[in-house]
């Protein structure tokens, strides 16, 4: 097996994330579509960062390129795995709430518990709003839930989080792109009347090679953790992807990646390149050990109170040296960056030209604040 050094896998991982040039010959993703197909699914619990992922990875789109691509279905927002939002292809969204939906689900009866709701109302519900939207309906989560009220179900705060959930990771219900500034759902079947349906070793197989074709070098435990399937699958997909991955060692542990970029071998990370990723990116959700990017004394700025909430990060070579936030007027976006390392006046002057980047995006002059 191969054995590479740790700067060896930070490059290679930060290939495998379109965040690097990867040298392998391979065909850049050029749309959301491929870009999401890549990566098998990436994180959309905060919407505009979600699209700023896309984005960074698609250089010369703006926010209405990438709305305009999820109205035309290359991609959609549902709950696949862990019950978080993701981005995922429109024709694999069936299949993968079927192979990694139903633990979410298992885990629903306690939260129903917990909200005083039972099961019979929670069904009663789907059944509603699958009506209500049936022939090409769209409605916003507030008019879900005046619908809802409509037929005696109330759902206010949590319950009607809950209950669109609940929908959604039984198949029924997706999200569309918004309307305003506000959720809008669809049937799921309506929405991708041509799903695509692997038997389970194909889907675990496409999981496993999308996986850590995204992200590799990578572990199994960062797979079974970011798909949320048990271990055992986990090792299934990999077993049935078979040589469609290769596995290295990095201090002894067992990763693997996409075959055809450890063949390239792309020149290490030293080049002082920066990026601006927003904070909910597979840049950092991925992994369970995220040292090879983040120092440990780094690690409470980007997850303060490590309570699941991740800040916008600005990265140099691989490795988070600051966060930012944002604030938007009509004509201007206002950044506040915090770094957490020394920065030089180079590293300052890219900070910035990174951020226009940013600013194009969002079709918005950039003001960039520097400590």
């Amino acid at each position: 097996m191969t054995q590479i050094t740790r700067a060896q896998a930070l490059t290679l991982r930060m290939a495998s994330l379109l965040l690097h040039d990867r040298h392998d010959g391979t065909d850049r993703p050029d749309d959301v579509a491929g870009v999401v197909t890549w990566f098998g699914a990436m994180q959309a619990q905060d919407l505009a960062g979600g699209l700023w992922s896309f984005g960074v990875r698609l250089p010369g789109r703006s926010v209405d390129d990438v709305t305009a691509a999820l109205e035309r279905r290359e991609a959609l927002r549902t709950w696949p795995m862990r019950g978080t939002i993701h981005f995922v292809p429109s024709r694999d969204a069936h299949w993968m709430l079927d192979l990694m939906g139903p633990r979410a689900l298992a885990g629903a009866a306690k939260r129903r518990e917990h909200l005083g709701l039972s099961k019979e109302i929670a069904d009663q519900a789907v059944e509603v709003l699958g009506t209500a939207l049936a022939g090409g309906g769209r409605l916003t989560r507030s008019q879900c839930i005046d619908v809802l009220a409509d037929k005696g179900i109330e759902a206010p705060g949590q319950f009607g989080y809950h209950l669109l959930w609940y929908a959604s990771q039984r198949g029924v219900l997706c999200i569309a792109p918004n309307i305003g500034n506000e959720q809008s759902f669809v049937l799921l079947d309506e929405w991708v009347p041509d799903p695509h349906r692997p038997d389970r070793d194909e889907a675990l197989a496409t999981m496993a090679v999308r996986f850590f074709r995204g992200r590799g070098p990578a572990t199994r435990q960062d797979f079974a953790g970011w798909t949320g399937l048990t271990m055992t699958d986990a090792r299934r997909g990999i077993a049935v992807a078979g040589d469609r991955l290769a596995a290295v060692t990095v201090d002894g542990v067992e990763m693997y990646l996409d075959p055809a970029l450890l063949d390239a071998a792309p020149p290490l990370l030293d080049g002082r390149e920066v990026i601006v990723l927003p904070g909910f990116d597979e840049y950092l959700l991925g992994y369970k050990d995220r040292s090879l990017m983040l120092a440990d004394e780094h690690k409470s700025a980007i997850i303060p109170g490590s309570n699941g909430m991740f800040q916008a990060t600005v990265v140099r070579d691989g490795r988070v040296v600051g966060t930012w936030k944002r604030s938007v007027t009509k004509t201007k976006v206002r950044i506040a960056v915090h770094p957490l390392v020394p920065l030089n006046r180079a590293d300052r002057t890219k900070i910035k030209k990174a951020f226009e980047g940013y600013g194009r995006f969002v079709g918005l002059t950039p003001e960039v604040q520097l400590p």
